[in-house]
């Protein structure tokens, strides 16, 4: 049975429906602009004109760029303010009219990723990064997710790492592809030494253009660099699965 995948995101929203079983989309995906201001109502609305253009009326997983604890949004560093203490959940189930799943945006890309891609039957621990309008980040130790890891807001030199690093960043200072992999290996040099991980993911659209960057990047140790195999549909694909294994109606592989 296919599940709804849906991904927000500052600029856009984009959904499909999804083969839990193997990560395939099943039909093309269909992307509107996020709503400015992208408030919870406003945002709900593309939501449900997305699940109406597939005819969808299963569970749906949908991910969000914020702390989600139990559908409830914590956060509110890249998304309007108004989300903050919104159950999510509630708000996008009573527009679809079915069981949702709303999970952290990083987090649902890594389980993609865990499951399909790059992560597939890695042991220890596996770091998975989305640059972006931030930096979302995915921590799995054996397969099994620490959610919400937060991890774009470290430090470099003071300042946030998505203030450094992400590729807003980058675009708004024109950085060159090499310039800006010199600040990304100074960032994965902190993750390294608190995690050491056995393989950094590098997602997010900018995983499209993994061979202008990825051969710049540098690690300390021997940890693994590669990029997202899902590319920019894993966190629909990863949001699907998750819906499908929450409900019973569905299910999907599972990365353990």
């Amino acid at each position: 049975m296919a599940t709804l995948g849906i991904d927000i995101g500052g600029t856009g929203i984009k959904g499909a429906p999804v083969d839990p079983l193997t990560g395939t989309l099943l039909a093309e995906r269909l992307r509107l602009p996020t709503p400015q201001p992208a408030r919870p109502n406003a945002v709900a609305d593309v939501v449900q004109e997305i699940a109406r253009h597939f005819a969808h009326t299963g569970p749906t997983g949908i991910t969000f760029p914020a702390i989600v604890k139990n559908g409830v949004v914590h956060s509110a560093s890249n998304v309007d303010h108004a989300w903050i203490q919104t159950d999510a959940g509630k708000l996008f189930s009573h527009h679809l009219g079915g069981p949702v799943v709303v999970v952290n945006d990083a987090d649902a890309a890594g389980y993609a990723e865990m499951i399909f891609g790059a992560g597939r039957d890695i042991k220890g621990v596996a770091i998975l990064l989305t640059f972006g309008t931030g930096i979302g980040s995915a921590v799995f130790c054996d397969g099994r997710l620490l959610p919400n890891s937060e991890l774009g807001h470290l430090k470099i030199r003071g300042k946030d790492a998505e203030q450094r690093c992400s590729e807003r960043v980058r675009e708004k200072k024109d950085l060159s592809f090499k310039k800006w992999a010199g600040i990304v290996s100074e960032y994965l040099a902190i993750l390294e030494q608190l995690f050491s991980p056995e393989i950094f993911i590098i997602g997010g659209g900018i995983s499209k253009k993994a061979d202008k960057f990825l051969p710049h990047l540098t690690t300390k140790t021997d940890v693994r660099i590669q990029p997202a195999k899902m590319q920019n549909d894993a966190g629909i694909i990863g949001a699907a699965c998750l819906a499908a294994t929450t409900h019973p109606s569905t299910k999907a592989r599972n990365p353990k």
